[in-house]
Formats: structure tokens, sequence, C-alpha cells
């Protein structure tokens, strides 16, 4: 899924109480597993004005990139970190690492050859679903509007639930965020 969509979902399964120290960890979480995508296409395209090919094609399979990558996608090591803010009693942590499992979870069907390590450091195996995103020869054209109106009623659910400015305008701005990702896409990658 695209990162808003995940923000989206970890809030419908986490967040529903329109509070501050339920809401912030939980699209932090949310966000969190994606957070080298960003850099790593930053650098890439800005920092080293690469062409879209060349990022989506070479640079994001080098083993550097790859290896940041899976390490915020890695289930023992989010595990250990949940783990961790148990044994502290940190609300903050518990929810930051469930909503990054969760992110996990939502990712694990829908990657084929983008696919994560999701055992890194302890082992290479990828989970190459039959099913992406993103990607047309796995469906892509399928899902990718299930997703869209996965975020969309999610969006409105969570509008509706939300009763504090903070709340609503959080998710406008995260349903708006989606849309101004895919007006970029169209933009860039079309």
């Amino acid at each position: 899924m695209h990162t808003p969509a995940h923000v989206v979902v970890n809030l419908l399964c986490l967040g529903r109480r329109d509070r501050p120290e339920i809401l912030i960890p939980v699209v932090l979480g949310a966000v969190l597993p994606d957070v080298p995508m960003f850099l790593f296409y930053f650098i890439e395209k800005v920092i080293l004005g690469k062409s879209e090919h060349m990022i989506w094609t070479q640079s994001y399979y080098q083993q550097s990139w790859q290896n940041l990558i899976d390490l915020f996608h890695s289930v023992p090591l989010i595990l250990a970190g949940w783990l961790i803010s148990m044994w502290s009693y940190s609300q903050v942590g518990k929810l930051i690492f469930a909503s990054m499992m969760l992110h996990i979870l939502g990712d694990f069907p829908l990657h084929h050859d983008d696919a994560h390590h999701h055992f890194f450091p302890f082992s290479d195996w990828q989970f190459r679903s039959p099913i992406s995103y993103w990607d047309s020869h796995y469906y892509g054209r399928i899902f990718f509007p299930l997703e869209v109106l996965l975020v969309s009623v999610s969006c409105l659910i969570l509008f509706r639930t939300y009763q504090s400015r903070a709340g609503k305008i959080s998710v406008g701005m995260i349903g708006a965020s989606y849309f101004a990702y895919f007006l970029y896409m169209f933009t860039v990658w079309v």
C-alpha cells in the first residue's frame, strides 16, 4: 500500500479514539517503515538527479538501500521494540511498534518484485506475493482502485468518528496527501 493508505488503515485499527496521545504514535508508526524510501527517493532523484527508470530498476535494488529499507520492515526488530515498550510500560512505544507491525502486515501480501526481507538481518527470505499494490503484471490494476476506495471510505469514517478539530484536520491532511501523491505520480511517472 502507499504510505497514506497505511496511515488510514492503522488509524482505523489502532487509533479510533480521538486523542493525540493515541493518534500521533499510530501515525508515526504507520509512516516510519517508509521513511527510508522517502530518503532513498530524495537522494536518488533530487541530489543525484537520476531518472525515474534508473531509480526504480537499478538504484532501488542496490544492497545498501535494500538493507536500510528492510531494517524498518524487520519483524524481529519491531517485535523487540514492542517487547521493550511492554517491559518499560511505554504506551507510546507500544502504539508506535504496533502500528509499524500493522504496516508490515499490510505490505506483506501486496509486494512481488519489490518484496521486503521481513526477517532482516536474520534471513534474506522474501515472500513474493502473487498480488502487487502497483504492478499491473500482478493485479495492480485491480488493487489500485480498491486501495483508493478503501482510503476514501476510511477517511470518511474517521472524519465522522473524530470530533476534535485536530482529529478532523489530521484526517483531511492524510486524505489530501494521498491524492497529492497521485498527482505527483501522474505528473512524473506517467
